[in-house]
């Protein structure tokens, strides 16, 4: 039997409080939460004009009448490949960014981000930074307990209604649902959409946070496959920060390296650039008794501001988000120390051996104009030019022929033979439009319409008209007594002259 201990298979989640911190790449954050929010939440409510009986809000996806509107463009159930287009775009584009950049989209514009930063920022405004929320963590539940964290839950709460809100606000008018949402009149599924987007928003922005990250999302374990060591990621310069010094010591040392390369020419008339063999060596020359340290104090500035808890001096690791904080928080200590800055930083780790060797290292745009990255942004742009080639080109009529098969024809009291068809007639204009349909191929047929005695139908405003159609062959002729003959059946937009056909099959007699 072994005395080992067991190991357990969960660990309680340990408390993440993350420090205040000031610098370029925190402003950078909340400009995207700024940017990003703002686009969920009021985009809903911009209007755009399309004409009567039709929604005038700019982006709706209309499951009732199975639309989707952005802006000027409309897509149709049919025109899905679209959206399946923008949805390859945006996967590509994931892969493109990572594969330059590391996991910018998990560090800046991922919504778990951008809701934990503000469900952060509202936690430092009710409980006071680092120290403070760590006090209050132990602290037993006393009065001021209570009402803080009931302040800050019920923040919390108001931001996460709002977030659940705003996503229901896409499928359907806002002002409308919004004022039957309060009135009690909406659907139940509305209620049920905002309540389940509340109550995630609330757990996963304000208790799990990076557990969402480190155990939830797939991406951190793909996103290596999307990386190599030419990809800029945010690293630590273990080479210029290594061996770690900090305090007093650390001075002392300093301050004898200073004063032995002040000193001039010691032992035998070496300078201090000479050390004698087997003599340690200090920063700027030789110094009895003394160790080289790097830039690194260990004040751990860098653990301090990570989100997820991480030390980023231990390497690269799957739970790091590049949010890139901990280059704000180091760049702050070495200004004070008089350092240079960028011990932590956006770098390649190809780069290691040049910087090891004192070469600065390449520019960023040879590590982005690499192979990979190259493919990946012809193939995003290629399928940008397909969609929008695509909304040019498409027409504004359109139509669809379904044969009706059972029975596939009918022989008529005077021997004719017609055949059923179930014409499609989609009319994306914003006003109403006459169609005449008609055939080409065997001139012996006729159309005839159902519900009228004419060759023409009208179709309203930017919707489908679903018409019967049948098909008659004169007793006697060809396509009667043929087993199939191939007719193209055309539309005729009255009002603009534009035409659609679709091919299709008229069966004759010697098909039984």
């Amino acid at each position: 039997m072994s005395d080992a201990p067991e190991q357990a298979l969960y660990e309680a989640r340990v408390p993440i409080f993350p420090r205040r911190v000031k610098g370029t790449f925190r402003t950078l954050k909340w400009w995207v939460l700024g940017i990003t929010l703002a686009i969920y939440y009021i985009t809903p409510w911009l209007r755009w004009d399309r004409g009567p009986n039709l929604p005038d809000q700019a982006v709706l996806v209309d499951l009732a009448g199975r639309r989707f509107y952005f802006f000027w463009i409309e897509i149709w159930p049919h025109e899905f490949y679209f959206v399946a287009g923008l949805l390859i775009m945006a996967g590509l584009g994931l892969f493109l960014f990572t594969s330059a950049l590391g996991r910018v989209w998990c560090g800046y514009t991922c919504p778990q981000t951008v809701w934990t930063d503000l469900f952060l920022l509202v936690e430092r405004r009710v409980e006071g930074d680092r120290n403070a929320q760590m006090r209050l963590w132990k602290d037993k539940w006393t009065a001021r307990k209570i009402r803080l964290r009931l302040t800050k839950w019920t923040l919390w709460l108001l931001i996460s209604v709002a977030t659940g809100g705003a996503w229901v606000f896409y499928f359907a008018d806002a002002p409308t649902l919004f004022r039957d949402l309060f009135t009690f009149q909406a659907a139940s599924v509305a209620y049920i959409t905002v309540a389940i987007l509340t109550a995630t928003t609330f757990i996963f922005g304000g208790f799990m946070r990076e557990q969402v990250c480190i155990y939830m999302c797939p991406w951190p374990r793909i996103q290596a496959a999307m990386m190599d060591d030419q990809t800029l990621t945010v690293a630590y310069r273990d080479w210029r920060g290594e061996p770690r010094g900090k305090g007093k010591r650390r001075r002392e040392i300093e301050d004898a390296a200073a004063a032995a390369q002040a000193a001039g020419p010691q032992i035998g008339g070496r300078s201090p650039s000479t050390p004698m063999p087997g003599m340690p060596t200090g920063i700027g020359g030789p110094v009895a008794h003394a160790e080289t340290h790097g830039d690194c104090i260990d004040c751990n500035a860098c653990v301090n501001v990570c989100p997820v808890g991480i030390d980023i001096r231990d390497g690269q690791q799957m739970e790091c988000i590049t949010c890139a904080l901990c280059i704000d928080a180091c760049d702050d200590v070495m200004e004070k120390i008089g350092k240079p800055r960028g011990l932590i930083d956006y770098l390649a780790l190809s780069d290691e051996g040049r910087e090891r060797e004192g070469n600065p290292p390449r520019s960023v745009w040879y590590h982005i104009m690499k192979t990979r990255t190259i493919i990946y942004t012809t193939l995003w742009s290629l399928c940008g030019l397909l969609i929008v080639y695509g909304l040019f080109v498409r027409p504004d009529i359109d139509v669809t022929v379904a044969p009706i098969r059972n029975p596939q024809f009918v022989t008529l009291a005077d021997g004719s033979v017609r055949n059923a068809y179930d014409v499609r007639l989609r009319n994306k204009h914003g006003e109403e439009r006459p169609f005449r349909i008609q055939i080409t191929g065997d001139l012996s047929i006729r159309t005839e319409l159902e519900g009228t005695i004419y060759d023409q139908t009208t179709v309203a405003a930017d919707n489908t008209l679903l018409q019967r159609v049948y098909l008659i062959a004169p007793a006697g002729s060809d396509a009667a007594a043929a087993e199939r003959t191939d007719v193209r059946i055309w539309i005729e937009d009255l009002a603009s002259g534009e035409r659609a056909y679709q091919d299709t099959i008229f069966n004759g007699k010697a098909a039984n």
